[in-house]
């Protein structure tokens, strides 16, 4: 019994962490990029809370508390539903919090005078975790299968799901460290880092709206691999890098 028991815990531990954004390559690029891009007074800020610890090492913290009773109340942050052609504004909001609303929240608290250090440092890995959600496409979800987890699928002949597909097999088939991913995308001037800063996450959500014929572009029998790979690569390229200067203009904005 008590070996079924471990059996079964590890199971539903590797599903859980199987369904959440990007995966800790993902996430980890998003902060490493947007430490790039931090003014000094944004950076000594971010010091202050967390240390020597890295933006892209508080990245996946949002996941792995999802394991503490503690934080049950924000599992649904983590995705926001915008049926096929409609808006934020015109959706019907979750009662429980959604990526948009909690990003929101969690600048409001960053920019509180009355927040304490310990709930503002929380606040912080939050928001380097949902900005990297919320551009994860499949994050911004149609409503009809939960962001494509219901979506089974062949991934270069092993079974998988399209969320997971997007969420880390397609980052992991590139075999790539974070640092050298991060370093690989980053190569933006001030120019086109104001211009990719512009609008904010209602904005950007729509944009994930816009990936979706090609999300959902599995041929006949859902059996996908290196063409898949080849046509939307690029996609996650730029997700990445568009969510880790986003960041940056979100803390920069801040800690002015």
């Amino acid at each position: 019994m008590r070996t079924h028991t471990l059996l079964f815990l590890s199971f539903y531990l590797f599903l859980s962490a199987a369904t959440y954004a990007w995966g800790p390559t993902g996430h980890r690029v998003v902060g490493t990029i947007a430490e790039r891009h931090l003014t000094p007074r944004a950076r000594r800020a971010i010091h202050q809370l967390l240390g020597d610890t890295s933006l892209a090492w508080v990245s996946t913290w949002m996941d792995e508390v999802r394991s503490d009773q503690r934080y049950d109340d924000t599992h649904d942050w983590h995705w926001v539903t915008i049926p096929d052609g409609a808006t934020y504004a015109s959706s019907e909001k979750n009662p429980k919090g959604d990526v948009i609303e909690a990003i929101g929240r969690m600048e409001d608290i960053l920019r509180s005078d009355t927040a304490s250090v310990p709930r503002k440092r929380e606040a912080l890995k939050f928001l380097v975790h949902l900005v990297g959600d919320l551009h994860q496409p499949l994050h911004v979800g149609r409503g009809d299968d939960k962001g494509g987890n219901t979506v089974q699928v062949q991934w270069m002949g092993h079974g998988s799901n399209l969320h997971r597909v997007w969420d880390s097999d397609m980052v992991d088939q590139e075999a790539l460290s974070y640092t050298e991913l991060a370093a690989a995308l980053d190569h933006v001037d001030k120019q086109r880092c104001r211009a990719i800063q512009l609008g904010g996450p209602a904005d950007w959500a729509l944009e994930d709206i816009a990936l979706r014929d090609g999300i959902y572009d599995l041929g006949t029998d859902n059996n996908i691999g290196y063409s898949y790979l080849y046509r939307n690569w690029p996609v996650v390229q730029e997700r990445l890098l568009t969510a880790g200067v986003r960041l940056a203009g979100i803390l920069n904005a801040v800690f002015r």
